[in-house]
């Protein structure tokens, strides 16, 4: 059953995951970065421009939080930790994400996943 709480969520999908992850997220409104006419932009850049239309990034970029100050900001990023950005080693992934949708909150981190092992 749902709360009623769960609402989607828009998310912005990262240039560095496929987009064919847009169909996994079920019940939410995906964009991608390319979609957006976004791609390339440097992470500050591309923050402030998804802030005012989207609630959350979905990245595999770990490195957003140390390079951003996102107290400031009203966008969650949603962090995914898998083997590669292939869509079959995102996948095990998606139902944690889905997970994390539900609760996330403007300005905080959330990594999901777990991290590669090499």
């Amino acid at each position: 059953q749902s709360t009623p709480h769960q609402l989607a969520m828009k998310v912005l999908i990262d240039e560095n995951l496929p987009l064919k992850l847009a169909g996994h997220l079920k019940g939410h409104e995906c964009r991608t970065v390319a979609e957006c006419g976004w791609a390339g932009k440097k992470n500050g850049e591309l923050l402030s421009l998804a802030e005012p239309e989207f609630g959350v990034l979905l990245t595999l970029d770990k490195n957003i939080p140390y390079q951003q100050d996102l107290k400031l900001g009203r966008i969650a990023i949603l962090i995914v930790r898998a083997p590669s950005n292939r869509i079959q080693d995102l996948l095990p992934v998606i139902p944690d994400c889905l997970v994390a949708l539900q609760s996330i909150e403007p300005g905080q981190v959330v990594r999901v996943g777990n991290p590669p092992t090499r």
